[in-house]
């Protein structure tokens, strides 16, 4: 079975984006030294990427306007809106957890769970998150989108490795 992932950054508080959805805090305390470290390797074993249309819009507006970030992965956007897909970008109008099951039958390698919070809490709520990989970003923001909200369960996880640059801290969890 294809392996899940959540691999996303949050601020030392607990936050995946601030209280508009602003991401301006989203860097290291060293501006210009690179941020990206665990992310190259990451993205290597991931060809199915799973977002909100909200992470959509923020990626295709800010983060990199013009030139789709993720060409070669399969990209599922969950959306109310009927938009047209294209080139590895599917929008849909499904159930995030149903989609998933199915997905993970198929042959491939790994699923990212980029985000946004409508995606995650769900996949969280039905345990089928297999690896956290979250990046904690040293700052306190105050307020904003949680990445994780109360829960009804107990999910147990085993460290698997942490490592530190730019004062970013990577901690990554599987489930046990």
């Amino acid at each position: 079975m294809r392996q899940v992932v959540l691999y996303i950054a949050m601020s030392l508080d607990g936050y995946i984006a601030g209280p508009t959805g602003n991401i301006d805090w989203l860097h290291g305390q060293n501006p210009g030294a690179d941020d990206m470290a665990s992310y190259n390797e990451f993205i290597k074993e991931i060809d199915t990427i799973l977002m909100g249309y909200n992470t959509y819009h923020q990626i295709t507006t800010e983060l990199s306007p013009g030139q789709w970030f993720y060409p070669d992965q399969l990209t599922y956007v969950f959306t109310h809106r009927n938009l047209p897909s294209a080139d590895n970008i599917l929008f849909v109008n499904e159930n995030v957890c149903t989609l998933l099951k199915t997905l993970q039958q198929e042959n491939g390698k790994g699923i990212w769970i980029c985000g946004g919070a409508g995606v995650i809490r769900p996949l969280i709520a039905e345990n089928l998150i297999d690896r956290y990989h979250i990046s904690i970003i040293p700052v306190l923001i105050g307020d904003g989108i949680r990445l994780f909200e109360k829960n009804n369960q107990t999910l147990r996880l085993r460290l698997i490795k942490s490592e530190t640059y730019n004062g970013i801290t990577d901690v990554i969890y599987e489930r046990r």
